[in-house]
């Protein structure tokens, strides 16, 4: 009798720690393909101009009437900060969109707009007005771009 619990422990043992392994692995296999789904992005609106109309474009009036004048306060320098990083990280969230044509034009623009965004948001950091006003212009003109190429030339934005 104590022959047999001596092979028959070592076979349950291997069993036990066999399916552990399994379900481990499985779990494993699940999370990571979660992981992928969640760090693969996708556009929730896949309308661009529904997305330009309410992501983009309150966003650039408020940042327009905040650069109009050198801001006096931190408040105002705030805004500044605020709406640069939204329409930079904005240049990350185009990238996600399918432009239907040339792509490789449409991420070079998105990734400028991005660029220009975020020398926007680091000059406002700094409380440097000019150089605000340079990456803003910047930011501006490569948006413009992009609209002159995607959009027939509709929707050019004015410093």
């Amino acid at each position: 009798m104590n022959l047999s619990i001596k092979m028959i422990l070592p076979v349950c043992f291997t069993l036990f720690f066999g399916l552990m392994l399994t379900f481990h692995s499985a779990s494993t296999v699940q999370a990571e393909s979660a992981n992928e789904k969640m760090s693969a992005g996708e556009p929730v609106e896949p309308d661009m101009h529904e997305f330009m109309e309410y992501v983009f474009q309150p966003t650039y009036k408020r940042l327009k009437q905040a650069m109009a004048t050198e801001p006096a306060d931190r408040s105002a320098w705030k805004t500044i900060k605020a709406d640069s990083l939204i329409l930079a990280e904005g240049g990350n969230l185009l990238l996600l969109h399918d432009p239907g044509k040339d792509r490789k034009e449409w991420d070079a623009h998105s990734i400028e707009v991005r660029k220009a965004g975020g020398q926007l948001y680091k000059a406002a950091k700094a409380k440097d007005f000019k150089a605000a006003q340079l990456h803003y212009q910047s930011m501006l003109k490569n948006c413009n771009a992009c609209h002159q190429q995607f959009a027939g030339g509709k929707h050019q934005l004015k410093p």
